[in-house]
């Protein structure tokens, strides 16, 4: 069965850190590109970061220089760091496997983070 499980979310205080994880099962990561994005009530999901088969990697403007998106091929994971983070960072944060086509992208159930003093 294909499936994206993701872990690590909590509650964070302003300036902390939260390492999320992803792990994938029912197919190999290393034939895809993957995603994190997050969710407020009310608001689109929102595309945080994203990396390559070949581990190039993308940032929203609002992440760059706080969240690092990586992949361990070997264990089937992709991790997010987020450090430094900030109120408005409080969110569902989803893995997605990226196909280009809403049929074939796979997404995880979500993690809640919520960065609160």
């Amino acid at each position: 069965q294909v499936q994206l499980v993701e872990s690590g979310g909590g509650l964070v205080q302003p300036g902390g850190s939260l390492r999320l994880s992803c792990e994938a099962s029912g197919f190999s990561l290393r034939d895809y590109s993957m995603s994190w994005y997050r969710e407020v009530p009310g608001k689109e999901r929102e595309l945080v970061a994203s990396i390559s088969k070949t581990g190039t990697t993308n940032y929203a403007g609002s992440v760059k220089g706080r969240f690092t998106i990586s992949r361990d091929n070997d264990k089937n994971t992709v991790a997010l760091q987020m450090d430094a983070l900030r109120s408005e960072d409080t969110a569902v944060y989803y893995c997605k496997r990226v196909t280009g086509s809403p049929v074939y992208d796979v997404w995880g159930q979500g993690t809640q983070v919520t960065v609160s003093s």
